[in-house]
């Protein structure tokens, strides 16, 4: 099959992880993003068109992310400024967007999955034009694309099929279908020596979600009584966070359910390297996900799971084995793709 993916952001790499998981299994797969990671993780096809990341955009991102969300909520401009901005973007983009169509034969591909819902262009022209020409469309919901920004109505009326990777889109999307992240956990390894003490590592993709703030008065508490070493990581490419965790004993994910949900492409490398794992779920998570391998705490229980943690290697090797078994039973490539074919035959996309 001809599998095209259409991205904003190499989102921690998971688009590339399906675009590599479908060619491992055969497929005619290709990967094309907007904007270039700042974190190093592998492209395919990059437009490296530009993003605002200056502090301005960043803080009104941060604004639009506080607002109270809605039970369904839908992609729109929050105000003129903001939808004379898009229309610009578009027009920006069209002459590199068009280009690269050509140059890389993107029509010949009948399946495309838009992550996060999204076009190459806010008026979905691209996607409108590919479902008129019998293309299957497909909407994968990444990370916080669909609780903060929304549905695009365009883009949802014209789905075949919808995919999320967290847990609460489940309840903003009435059609909607859980997908486990696609993960290969080969090219990890895990570790079989810990330092003599024990070091903690806190690695987030944004404080203000993953609850650093909550978490580092409880880290000083730790290291009053207990002697251990605490690493905190933050925008740093992949390759040398690997490293970093590589000589990791014990990892804090999530503290607070403040817009993650429990878990993602960075817990599941800690698992995958042995590392055992900390986080704060949601409840939606808490109530099914299978053979749960976290060792889940709250801002409360936190101080007090670490020093289990910390007390007990037994507890310890016991996360490790476990962590690595979860991963490769729930998110390798071979039951990810297992699970994605399924979906596209009961949706018709195959």
């Amino acid at each position: 099959m001809k599998i095209l993916h259409v991205a904003p952001l190499n989102v921690a790499g998971v688009p590339h992880n399906m675009m590599d998981m479908q060619r491992r299994f055969g497929h005619d797969a290709r990967l094309v993003t907007l904007h270039a990671s700042e974190l190093t993780f592998p492209e395919d096809i990059c437009l490296n068109l530009p993003l605002l990341r200056n502090p301005a955009a960043r803080l009104w991102r941060s604004f639009k992310a506080v607002r109270k969300l809605e039970a369904r909520p839908v992609l729109a401009s929050r105000n003129l400024f903001e939808g004379l901005f898009f229309t610009l973007d578009d027009w920006y983009r069209e002459k590199r967007v068009l280009t690269a169509i050509r140059e890389y034969r993107l029509d010949e591909f009948p399946i495309v999955h838009f992550d996060g819902g999204l076009d190459f262009f806010r008026d979905a022209r691209i996607a409108r034009r590919w479902k008129h020409e019998g293309k299957k469309i497909v909407c994968h919901y990444m990370g916080s694309d669909l609780r903060l920004r929304g549905i695009h109505p365009i883009m949802d009326e014209i789905s075949d099929l919808n995919l999320t990777n967290e847990s609460d889109h489940l309840h903003l999307h009435s059609d909607i279908h859980y997908l486990y992240i696609p993960f290969d956990s080969s090219m990890f390894s895990t570790r079989t020596t810990e330092n003599r003490r024990l070091r903690i590592i806190h690695s987030p993709s944004k404080r203000s979600m993953k609850g650093t703030s909550l978490i580092l008065p409880i880290i000083e508490k730790l290291r009053s009584i207990r002697e251990v070493d605490f690493v905190l990581v933050e925008n740093t490419p992949h390759q040398e966070l690997l490293r970093i965790k590589q000589q990791c004993d014990i990892a804090i994910e999530q503290i607070g359910n403040l817009g993650g949900t429990g878990y993602g492409r960075n817990s599941l490398e800690n698992l995958a390297l042995g590392i055992p794992t900390i986080t704060e779920m949601t409840q939606d998570y808490l109530s099914w996900l299978p053979e749960n391998p976290f060792i889940l705490a709250d801002v409360s229980t936190l101080l007090g799971r670490l020093i289990d943690v910390v007390d007990h290697p037994e507890l310890r090797h016991e996360k490790r084995v476990h962590g690595r078994k979860w991963v490769e039973k729930y998110h390798s490539y071979e039951s990810v793709h297992s699970q994605l074919m399924s979906l596209y035959k009961d949706h018709g996309i195959v």
